[in-house]
Order: C-alpha cells, then sequence, then structure tokens
C-alpha cells in the first residue's frame, strides 16, 4: 500500500470503530429494552407499551449504522461471478464502477433522507409523542457515512478490491458434480 491508500485505510477504520462502538451500544439498549418489556407484561404485568417502539428505533438506527462499516470493509453483499471471469484491467473497470454507482445511490438517499427527516418535524411518534425528526435521522446519517465509507474504500483499493488478499480460486467454487 502506498502513503495515500495507508492515511485512506487509516481514517476508514477510524470511523468504523467509533460507528461500530455506537452500534454495539444500541444492540445493547436495545436487548434491556426489550427484556424489560417482557418482564414489565408478562412477570409484572404492566401495561408498558413504549418498549416496543423504543426497540423500533433502536433497531432502525443499529442496522442502517452498520452499513457504512461493511461497505468499508467490502464486506457487503455481492456477486462476483462475472468478475471472477474477467480480465484484471475490465474487473477493475467493473469494481469502479460498481463503487460508482454504489456512490450515486447512497449520495441520493442522502439527500432524500434529509427532505424526510426535515417532514419528520411535523410528524410525531404515536407513543413517545415526539417528532420523528430524530427516527428519520438514521437514514441521512447512515447514507452519508456509507457514501464517505465507500469514497473512501474506492480510493483505498483504486478498483482492486482484492489487493492484498488471496482471491478464491475458480476451482474451488465450482460445483463437482
Amino acid at each position: 500500500m502506498d502513503a495515500l491508500a495507508n492515511r485512506i485505510e487509516t481514517i476508514g477504520t477510524k470511523i468504523n470503530w467509533v460507528v461500530e462502538r455506537v452500534c454495539a451500544l444500541l444492540v445493547a439498549v436495545l436487548v434491556v429494552d426489550i427484556w424489560f418489556g417482557i418482564l414489565a407484561r408478562y412477570g409484572f404485568e404492566l401495561g408498558i407499551t413504549w418498549t416496543e417502539e423504543l426497540a423500533r428505533y433502536l433497531m432502525i438506527w443499529a442496522a442502517l449504522l452498520a452499513v457504512p462499516c461493511v461497505a468499508f470493509r467490502r464486506e457487503h453483499i455481492g456477486l462476483d461471478i462475472v468478475g471472477r471471469w474477467l480480465p484484471h484491467r475490465a474487473k477493475i473497470f467493473l469494481n469502479l464502477s460498481l463503487d460508482a454507482l454504489g456512490l450515486a445511490f447512497f449520495l441520493l438517499l442522502f439527500v432524500y433522507g434529509l427532505r424526510m427527516t426535515a417532514d419528520g418535524n411535523t410528524q410525531y411518534a404515536m407513543i413517545f409523542g415526539m417528532t420523528m425528526t430524530l427516527p428519520y435521522a438514521a437514514v441521512p446519517v447512515s447514507a452519508g457515512l456509507t457514501a464517505l465509507q465507500i469514497t473512501l474504500a474506492a480510493i483505498r483499493d483504486r478498483g482492486d478490491w482484492h489487493k492484498g488478499k488471496e482471491e478464491n480460486q475458480m476451482d474451488d467454487a465450482e460445483v463437482r458434480l
């Protein structure tokens, strides 16, 4: 790796470090919230309903914040069937094209999410009585972070997604009949 790739790797890894811990905290609070809701409902026969709505918002935030982490590590779901058969230069072009397509999608989602979040200011959560701004903000926050992480990964990898990694050989992936 050259100096730029090392610097990009450091930046992306630090962003992931923070986001991963936020996700872990959200999931921990989600688990406590769900257990509290179960105990309150079935153990103490209390009619507490806010735990379900809180769990929903926590789950949405945690799931959406996980997306930029996997995007930077290239752990997202993808098909490499076509790429396996392409020559190296064509594979790099395909990977850069997929990065550009992903970046365009998440930038569009970021812009749409900003509008959706602004509109959430006039909508209210049923149980909490708060505006939907905070729950809706998960969309532009995660989309913006994902766009950033895709950009960093594209600069770092320069289209060679498996640089420095051992690629699987075609005969390992073939189904033997």
